[in-house]
């Protein structure tokens, strides 16, 4: 019977320690340790080899991607948005220039076309038209007691040949003839007074163009020197009182072309500007650019209107708006240099289109400009450039 008991076994292994024998069990475990320190100091390896960012080559592996662009030269047609209210270009105020009286009738109204001299309102003459009458009596008594003294000097001139009355006689049938001439002509003078202020209670349009306003009705009683009681637009002439900021009023130049657009209309109309404002208001920095409009049925005066103005074509790179970014110092960009080191630009901007900001300063084509993620990015940061597709010449090259 093989049977051995715990003591036994506990001598057994006192006896191969002390001859040097170690047990199966121990060296697989010493193995197994050893493989794990290997990988452990492997990994540790790895990772710092990779961390460090820099490959067998030299170059960089694992620093962040930036799409960039080089900025682009192109030619661009300036645009200036404005707002502003229209206006008769010419504006003629009308009131009553006569004595006044009550209103009999007035047969236009607004929205007509009236010529010059055209009677807009009929004022009550029934007490000029009187004194008129008075006054035409006046000038035939005159005409007659004019005749009588002629007639006298004639028959006085033929006595003083035959020697009946002397010459002083005749010189004073002389001054009573003259006398009675001029008592005609002032007749006459005073009839044509009272005529023509007759005719000024016809209040009449003072040149043709487009009847704007009517504040009078028939029965009102109007004064001579009254309040405006008809406006008109000197041959139906409109514009725009376009105001624009004083950086960009400084663009603008007399003839440039505008297109009009009312509020809530869909057609826009071409207009030109003829006078820039010499002055600048000091509350909102802003001036006027007055556009001159031919007349149609959908431009009103008082109405509120936007324009896009020409002001010229000039030659500047455009960068997509993504790329430039504002704050408290004002545009700026970041340039990746030769060294991938990111770098902030300030530039200037210009006029905004459709395929970007124009940058007229601080930039060249040269130049390597971060596209997107500036936001995220500080002056000094390593990067990997990637050119964005697209044209990387300007136009015409």
């Amino acid at each position: 019977m093989n049977y051995e008991t715990p003591v036994e076994e506990d001598a057994r292994g006192i006896i191969n320690r002390a001859h040097g024998v170690v047990p199966e069990w121990a060296r697989r475990k010493a193995v197994l340790v050893t493989v794990i320190i290997l990988l452990a100091i492997g990994l540790v390896a790895w990772f710092a080899r990779s961390g460090s960012g820099v490959d067998e080559d030299g170059a960089t592996s694992q620093l962040p991607v930036v799409t960039v662009v080089h900025p682009v030269a192109r030619t661009i047609v300036g645009e200036i948005e404005a707002t502003g209210t229209l206006a008769a270009r010419r504006e003629m105020p009308v009131g009553s220039v006569g004595e006044g009286g009550r209103v009999v009738s007035v047969p236009v109204e607004p929205g007509q076309w009236v010529k010059q001299g055209q009677v807009l309102a009929v004022i009550d003459r029934s007490v000029q038209s009187q004194q008129i009458a008075g006054q035409a009596a006046q000038v035939d008594a005159a005409k007659a007691d004019a005749a009588l003294a002629q007639a006298n000097l004639d028959r006085g001139l033929q006595l003083v040949e035959r020697g009946f009355i002397s010459k002083a006689n005749i010189d004073q049938l002389r001054a009573t003839r003259d006398a009675a001439v001029a008592r005609v002509r002032t007749a006459r003078a005073m009839l044509g007074e009272l005529q023509a202020r007759t005719a000024r209670l016809d209040i009449r349009a003072p040149a043709a163009g487009l009847l704007l306003t009517r504040d009078v009705e028939p029965g009102q009683v109007v004064g001579g020197g009254s309040a405006v009681l008809f406006s008109i637009a000197r041959d139906g002439e409109l514009e725009l009182l376009a105001k624009v900021g004083e950086e960009d009023l400084a663009r603008l130049s007399v003839g440039e072309i505008a297109q009009v657009r009312p509020v809530g209309a869909d057609k826009t109309y071409t207009g030109q500007i003829w006078q820039l404002s010499p002055v600048i208001d000091q509350q909102s920095r802003q001036g006027t650019a007055r556009i001159a409009l031919a007349y149609a049925p959908g431009l009103r005066p008082g109405g509120f209107a936007s324009a896009t103005i020409r002001a010229g074509a000039v030659v500047a790179p455009i960068l997509p708006e993504s790329a430039v970014m504002h704050d408290a110092a004002g545009a700026y960009v970041y340039v990746v240099g030769k060294d991938g080191k990111v770098v902030r630009r300030a530039v200037k901007t210009g006029i905004v289109t459709d395929e970007g900001i124009a940058i007229t300063g601080g930039l060249d084509a040269s130049e390597q400009v971060v596209l997107r993620a500036g936001g995220f990015l500080s002056e000094g940061d390593m990067v990997k450039p990637n050119l964005a597709p697209g044209p990387t010449k300007p136009e015409g090259s």
